[in-house]
């Protein structure tokens, strides 16, 4: 299996304008991370303005998550063969146009829609923005390209609920969708402009698209996001009202496991067999021979896990228990965009004294301490003073570690099927989100639940004509605890909701500053060869110029 890297455009002025081009791409980034979340601070006005059902609203908000993650992987390697810069135009476009019929739709089905074009488009255009950066950076500047797109990650996921909130307040919620078009816009010029095509170049039977390796990783990865992002609503085995459908009593989430397994196994079986008739492959799994690369992907996905726990619960926290307006609680995650930013900055300076990897630990320490001391110090009357410093140290070590540990699972990567190891690295960081989505959102809702109904066993005891109003505080995910506290009868269900919610969220913390220790720990698996090949790079490049 031969392959060589193929630049279809290799202009100077490609390598003179290569920072613009790294502004484009984190601008592509940028929409698709902020678009994740900034939907969540929006949903209350798409209820009442579209009047659609909770299971519409759900899939309004999952479908995108879902679609986005089952397809990582097939346009990784897509974007290999036709050409990466192509790919993510085209995903930019599609994103656009998903992003024009969810702004204009007049019903919940036209907007559920637009959110499954949204994670095509998304689908397309992560994968190829990380292999983008692989082929038109070396050396240290690599590692600078990999951190300002890794700030981005973890800036726009807390700048989204601040711009849709903001958005949502001040003129409509269908901005938080119009948004898309000029960003859009400035990011298809820019990579027209400033970023070089790259591609694979490839003969023979390795030339065929692998069709059933593709579908299978869809189907596969798929099923296995279904199940993570619906366990709690359908039931994670005793099936709920609202699943579709049971089995026996068997919610639909354990088959969609079982699919999982079933389907990624034969994805697997089905991959090491062309690979060793020499056919093109989705994944060619020989990667997993690079170490740097398989316990990156591993580290990835666990730090992926832990990274989601303050984005999940803080914004309803800040909301429901502090009394924040949504715009309010995107302001105070601010500092956590804040600190991400300028993790960015500190990364050259930090690369010319240590390796990639130890930036990574460094950055996963901060992260670990931050998310441990608000787990420790959060009260259901804490406030801004007490998030704020806290936020902007957790996205110090996002910054740091994010980025760089990116750096970390291509370095060893060939040129060549970079576009194949993006994916790979954007699917286990998208499976460990869903992951830490499901883990901690369950442990945050459940603390609700039983938190606030222990609070009122007394009152529930005396008057079980209770029960329906402690239930709904579940059920709105603590949207309706300031009616209850506004009304006296009720304020005292309001505060051992908040009190139960600030549990929650320290349940929440704790989980994740425990996945991101286990990441820590992986990550000593991970060999700093990577910074004396960067090194190298680094010298070529300069003896280049």
């Amino acid at each position: 299996m031969s392959s060589s890297p193929h630049s279809t455009v290799s202009s100077d002025r490609y390598v003179k304008y290569r920072w613009w081009g790294l502004l484009a791409i984190s601008l592509g980034v940028a929409i698709i991370i902020m678009d994740a979340t900034i939907v969540s601070v929006a949903v209350p006005s798409i209820v009442e303005d579209l009047g659609i059902s909770s299971t519409e609203i759900q899939w309004v908000q999952e479908i995108y998550t879902l679609l986005f993650a089952a397809l990582l992987l097939t346009w990784g390697r897509i974007a290999d063969r036709v050409g990466r810069r192509r790919i993510m135009a085209i995903g930019i476009i599609i994103f656009v146009a998903a992003s024009v019929l969810c702004a204009v739709a007049d019903n919940g089905a036209v907007l559920i829609a637009g959110r499954a074009l949204q994670g095509l488009g998304g689908s397309m255009i992560l994968p190829t923005t990380l292999a983008l950066l692989n082929a038109n950076f070396s050396g240290r500047e690599r590692g600078i390209a990999f951190a300002v797109w890794g700030s981005t990650i973890g800036g726009m996921a807390a700048v989204g609920p601040l711009l849709g909130g903001w958005l949502t307040e001040n003129a409509s919620w269908r901005w938080a969708f119009g948004i898309n078009i000029p960003v859009g816009a400035l990011v298809l010029l820019g990579l027209l402009l400033f970023v070089a095509e790259s591609s694979e170049k490839v003969s023979g039977a390795l030339q065929r698209l692998d069709v059933v390796g593709a579908l299978l990783s869809i189907l596969g990865f798929g099923a296995l996001v279904f199940g993570l992002i619906e366990g709690r609503n359908y039931g994670w085995w005793t099936a709920t009202a609202d699943a579709p459908f049971s089995v026996g009593g068997i919610s639909p989430v354990p088959f969609a496991f079982a699919v999982a397994i079933l389907v990624l196994t034969a994805f697997v079986l089905w991959e090491r067999s062309r690979t060793a008739a020499g056919k093109g492959v989705v994944l060619d799994l020989s990667l997993f021979r690079i170490p740097s690369f398989a316990n990156g992907n591993v580290t990835a996905l666990i730090v992926s896990f832990g990274e989601f726990g303050l984005i999940l619960s803080l914004p309803l926290w800040f909301q429901n228990v502090l009394g924040y307006t949504a715009f309010e609680a995107g302001l105070a995650l601010v500092p956590l965009a804040a600190g991400s930013f300028l993790a960015s900055g500190a990364v050259a300076g930090l690369s010319r004294r240590l390796s990639p990897i130890v930036v990574v630990r460094i950055g996963l320490g901060l992260e670990i301490l931050a998310i441990a001391t608000l787990a420790l110090l959060i009260r259901p009357d804490s406030t801004g003073w007490l998030t704020s410093p806290i936020l902007l140290v957790y996205g110090m070590g996002v910054g740091l570690a994010t980025a760089q540990l990116t750096s970390v699972v291509l370095a060893d990567v060939p040129l060549d099927r970079s576009g194949q190891g993006s994916a790979t690295q954007s699917t286990a960081r998208q499976t460990g989100s869903a992951l830490g989505i499901a883990v901690l959102g369950t442990a945050f809702f459940t603390t609700l639940q039983l938190g606030t109904e222990s609070r009122l066993s007394d009152a529930l005891a005396a008057s079980p004509s209770l029960q329906p109003l402690v239930d709904s505080v579940t059920a709105t995910s603590g949207g309706n605890i300031a009616s209850l506290a506004a009304d006296p009868q009720t304020a005292f269900i309001a505060d051992a909701a908040r009190a139960a919610m600030t549990d929650g969220a320290s349940l929440a913390g704790w989980i994740a500053a425990g996945a991101l220790v286990i990441g820590l720990l992986t990550s000593l698996r991970i060999r700093t060869s990577v910074a004396a090949q960067d090194s190298v790079s680094e010298e070529r490049t300069t003896a280049g110029e």
